[in-house]
């Protein structure tokens, strides 16, 4: 299924920083960065449960916010992308 995942990090001090990178040093190992705090994922139920689990435990709930939109296994007719970055099939081979 293909997952959105959404966040916002409090950077006002050092810890925040740190919490900001491993967030999207998680994500980044789970999909494809589409914007600067936006990550699509194609994921099977048990790694978005830990991918969740993982970034729970990162994230500081007093300050932070993180969500996750599951969008599912057809999730080509519920997405538009309009403007100047390139769109890709998360089902597609990437190469680096």
């Amino acid at each position: 299924m293909l997952v959105l995942i959404t966040y916002d990090v409090n950077t006002e001090d050092a810890a925040g920083r740190r919490r900001l990178r491993q967030i999207a040093k998680q994500c980044v190992n789970y999909g494809q960065r589409v914007q600067n705090s936006v990550f699509e994922c194609l994921l099977d139920a048990a790694q978005c449960k830990m991918l969740q689990a993982k970034l729970l435990d990162i994230m500081d709930a007093k300050k932070d916010s993180l969500r996750f939109y599951y969008l599912g296994n057809r999730y080509e007719n519920k997405m538009e992308h309009f403007g100047c970055k390139q769109t890709y099939l998360p089902e597609d081979t990437l190469i680096l």
